[in-house]
């Protein structure tokens, strides 16, 4: 399926999560040129939730920016190991470099804008197992 097809299918379509941990993900952009880039509005209902885990990403840096429109009622805490920026409502992370996780959503549905981009190389300081 070529890149065009692949987002053609999923544009503005409810998928599943790659955790398959019942949170959505809906895809509003992307752009594999120069910086490539994705725009995701995510989803947790009650009962998701996103174990600990890495995005390792090969040969590049993975950023990530979150930004919390709506707080599930209870439950939903963001965690990460490491973040660049961490208010209530945005967060600014490394996706390859920190582990991250959110908590099970106890009650309530948690909306999240999620932009994220990549950069060639890899940081010198890292070191990877």
């Amino acid at each position: 399926m070529s890149a065009a097809r692949g987002y053609a299918s999923n544009w503005l379509r409810w998928r599943s999560g790659r955790q398959a941990t019942g949170y959505e993900k809906l895809l509003l952009a992307i752009n594999p040129f120069v910086v490539p880039f994705d725009v995701y509005l995510l989803r947790y209902k009650t009962g998701s939730e996103i174990p600990p885990h890495t995005d390792p990403v090969d040969g590049r840096r993975h950023y990530r920016l979150n930004v919390v429109l709506r707080h599930a009622n209870k439950g939903g805490r963001f965690q990460c190991s490491k973040t660049i920026y961490n208010g209530s409502r945005v967060k600014l992370f490394r996706p390859d470099a920190a582990e991250h996780s959110v908590s099970r959503i106890e009650a309530g549905t948690r909306y999240v804008l999620s932009i994220g981009w990549v950069r060639p190389g890899i940081d010198r300081h890292e070191t990877h197992a």
